[in-house]
């Protein structure tokens, strides 16, 4: 693996659009809205970014209808079997 193929960033993801959702389903846009953010970022398709369980239990950890309104994430992308990936985890 070359160095071109490795990319490492800590991003903030600003989560406030998760407001616009039903109170219901906050949480579950806020994890939609955090996938498509490194997607964007990083240029790969929202299929290929995978999320830490630690993320999911940011985002749930004040409950369905409350969400952070920004996260701070460090997200790794590289090329793995010739399809770019970017793995995601919190930032400490």
């Amino acid at each position: 693996m070359s160095a071109n193929d490795f990319e490492e960033r800590v991003v903030t993801v600003p989560l406030r659009d998760a407001r616009a959702a039903p109170s219901n389903q906050r949480a579950d846009k806020a994890m939609s809205l955090v996938r498509e953010h490194l997607a964007k970022h990083f240029k790969v398709e929202e299929s290929e970014v995978r999320l830490d369980t630690d993320i999911n239990e940011a985002v749930w950890d004040q409950g369905r209808n409350n969400p952070p309104s920004k996260l701070r994430v460090r997200a790794a992308r590289f090329v793995e079997d010739g399809e770019p990936t970017v793995e995601a985890e919190i930032a400490d």
